[in-house]
Formats: structure tokens, sequence, C-alpha cells
């Protein structure tokens, strides 16, 4: 039985890894598949275009894990809209119909909520053109897979941070980093726990529902998690300030959902994530 993992950069190779460890086969398409380890069998492909390659006949879960080359509204749509429906349209042209088809999305679909709480049962109101992509995205992958034989599964992740994405360490080490001087709930994963969560999702013997939400345990506010960060490394504490509009707005998402599959997470909230990644990088103040 074959996983193929429709665009395998950093979060992908991890799901890979795990779905190896478990003894499947993993097919990894990525534009630069020489750079994957030996446990996912690597296969060039783009995904902007429609010529993708065959979609091995005994694929039992496709995630498809894209991200846009840059920040502007026509790379998400060719990332997030026009790369999922070549996969779809690649699994028509070769008559596989894989368990499940998960798809990796995020809690940006949601907008801005004003510090309250959102799940899986609100109704998405995306406040950029990302959101609003990702999220016609998302109605695509259930249209197309109504009525076959593939379940659709939508993984909303929160913000990824782990072995490489230190935008926040960064800011602090640099002095950039600044306190909001409001309320600012923000809500993330790490990368390690995005990809067990997709691993899980697309394995479990019960049917996964259609959307989870992918996110920590703790909605932290920016400012403790700035502070902890100024702590653990020995630099002083970020002055408090204007920060600019919020990445992602200011809201709380609710793992529950999530949970209630009996997933656990290796890292509950940001301060053992956190510590995980400053142990690997080994930034203290000098």
């Amino acid at each position: 039985m074959s996983i193929l993992l429709a665009g395998c950069g950093d979060l992908g190779t991890e799901a890979g890894l795990r779905f190896a460890a478990l003894g499947h086969r993993v097919v990894g398409w990525r534009r630069s598949p020489e750079k994957l380890p030996a446990a996912i069998e690597g296969v060039p492909a783009d995904l902007s275009s429609a010529d993708l390659p065959a979609i091995p006949a005994d694929t039992t879960a496709v995630v498809v894990a894209v991200a846009a080359d840059s920040p502007t509204e026509a790379a998400y749509r060719a990332a997030y809209v026009d790369g999922l429906s070549h996969v779809l349209d690649a699994l028509v042209r070769d008559g596989v119909w894989p368990r499940r088809v998960l798809f990796v999305s995020s809690t940006a679909v949601y907008g801005d909520a004003a510090g309250g709480w959102v799940d899986e049962s609100t109704t998405p109101a995306p406040g950029g053109f990302s959101g609003r992509i990702i999220r016609e995205a998302e109605d695509l992958l259930l249209s197309r897979l109504r009525g076959t034989e593939s379940a659709p599964v939508i993984l909303r992740l929160g913000g990824i941070y782990g072995p490489g994405r230190t935008r926040l360490i960064d800011q602090v080490r640099g002095g950039a980093a600044v306190i909001p001087d409001e309320p600012r709930y923000t809500n993330r994963i790490h990368r390690d726990d995005a990809a067990a969560a997709i691993v899980h999702l697309t394995t479990m013997e019960s049917m996964p529902a259609p959307v989870y939400i992918g996110v920590d345990d703790d909605p932290a506010d920016m400012g403790d998690v700035l502070r902890f960060l100024a702590a653990e490394m020995d630099y002083p504490e970020p002055p408090v300030g204007p920060a600019g509009e919020a990445r992602g707005g200011n809201k709380r998402v609710s793992n529950a959902l999530l949970r209630g599959t009996g997933f656990t997470f290796a890292f509950p909230s940001f301060r053992e994530g956190y510590r995980e990644v400053l142990a690997g990088t080994g930034v203290r103040h000098p």
C-alpha cells in the first residue's frame, strides 16, 4: 500500500518519514526530489502543471501539502486551487480512488474573531486573499470528492513553528520584537505535531470528520510568547507598543475535535515546543 505526498516540502517530508516508519511505501512529488530522504521515493513533479506523474494504483491515501511561492494572490491560487485541482484530475485520469485525501489548510480561513473562540463549526470568514483562496480550495476538495470512494479530510493548521521556522526567535534576538499593547491571541502548532496529525487522520481506523483544526492546547497571548522566548534566551524583554496588524487575526482556536480522535501532542504548548527548538539551535544570549 502506498501513500502519495503531493507537495513534499518540510512538513510533507516529516509526515513521509513517519508514514515510512509505520511500514508504508511513501511517494513524494516535489520539484527537486533529490532533496528527499531515502525513505521517500522522490518523483519530479510541479503541481502547477496539469501534466503530473502516474499515481501508484495501490495508493491508500493522498496528502496535498502545498505552499505559495510568494505572498501574492496569484501565487496562492496557483499553489492551492490549481495545484489541488491538478492532483484531483490525476486521480480521475488514473482511476485511483484512495481511502482518504487530506488537504493541508490553514486557520486563516477564519479571519479575525476579536479574541473569541472558533472551532470546526464556526463559519469561515477569511479576512484576506490567502484565507479566501485556501477556503476556495477546501470547497473544491469537498465538491470533487463528493460521491466517490475517497473521503476528503481538511486539516486547518495554525502557525507552524519548529526546526528552521524561527521567526519569533529571530525577532527577539534581533531586537525587532514588540509586545502588542492590546491582548492578541495566537494559535500555533509544532511542525512535528502537524506531521503526526496528518499521519493520524489518514491512518486511523474510524472514519474521520471532513474538517479538523490542528493547533496546540494553548491559544496564547503574543506578549506571553515573546516574554517567554526572551527569558529562555536571556535577552531583554521586548518593549510594549503598536505591533501592526495581527498575522492570522486575533482568535482562540479549539483543538477539541482532533483530540477527541485520540490524538496526543508531543508539544501541547509553545513552552515545550520552543524549548525543543532552542535546544536544537543552541541559541542563547552571548
